[in-house]
């Protein structure tokens, strides 16, 4: 197992776009993964190669927060007390014990504890949010307004999350509380305009944590999240691989999304 790399990367940027990325980690640390079960250790909920489809975000001058352990480890998209996104459904914890099918990520007896998931919070969450807010707080402040971009994908079909086949695109405003009418108008326009990707505002996934703590229009600071199904850009698997030529009308059509979102 590879020494422990830095919790997080961040690339500045020049325009007032930041691009938070906090599911595509695949770091675990060795006396963590020692404890999962050996299924666990593919690490099957990944946001797979999420920063590899927004290869094209340096371009256009956004700046980039990468997470680089797995949200096995603590999830950066939850809240710290374990408030529920979606009351009444079912959902992972900020620690979780298992996975989206339902498989148990830990040996028997290895789960961690409160004293172990507060100390995660304080060695691993609270520092990507430290980092995040200072961040778009300055970019606010450069700009006078910062769009704060939450970039995710989950496989197409997960049934202990939801029924059926998820669109390819599920843009989450917190039902256009995070954003400004004008921006959500400039998105939906956008996705209406193309009939290659499925779509939709606002439905299964509306926004976890991040977009909707630090989504407040009123403060100049918008955050929306995009949740992509991965067959729209990988072929699915249990650990599915990357190729950037398939990808390549996936990856087009969201810095479209990004452009509109930039315009004001």
């Amino acid at each position: 197992m590879a020494a422990n790399p830095a919790l997080y990367e961040l690339i500045p940027g020049s325009v007032p776009l930041l691009i938070s990325f906090p599911h595509s980690g695949t770091h675990v640390p060795a006396d963590l993964a020692a404890r999962l079960e050996p299924r666990a250790l593919d690490l099957p909920d990944t946001d797979w190669f999420v920063p590899e489809l927004y290869d094209f975000a340096r371009g256009l001058g956004a700046t980039l927060l990468r997470a680089s352990h797995s949200r096995y480890v603590v999830d950066l998209n939850r809240p710290p007390d374990g408030t529920p996104l979606y009351p009444g459904q079912r959902e992972t914890a900020v620690c979780p014990l298992e996975a989206f099918d339902g498989e148990r990520l830990y040996r028997p007896g290895a789960e961690p504890g409160p004293a172990e998931i507060a100390q995660r919070l304080r060695t691993y969450w609270q520092p990507y949010h430290e980092q995040l807010a200072a961040t778009a707080a300055a970019l606010a402040l450069r700009h006078g307004r910062c769009l704060i971009w939450d970039a995710h994908s989950i496989r197409s079909q997960v049934p202990g999350l939801f029924a059926g086949r998820l669109p390819d695109l599920n843009v989450g405003t917190a039902g256009g509380v995070s954003c400004s009418p004008a921006l959500r108008a400039r998105l939906a326009a956008v996705l209406a305009a193309q009939s290659r990707f499925s779509f939709v505002l606002d439905g299964r996934f509306k926004g976890g944590h991040i977009t909707r703590h630090y989504g407040r229009p009123a403060a100049r600071i918008e955050a929306v999240q995009l949740e992509i199904a991965q067959a729209a850009y990988v072929r699915e698997a249990r650990v599915p691989t990357f190729e950037a030529i398939a990808a390549a009308p996936l990856g087009a059509q969201i810095e479209q999304l990004l452009q509109a979102a930039l315009t004001e």
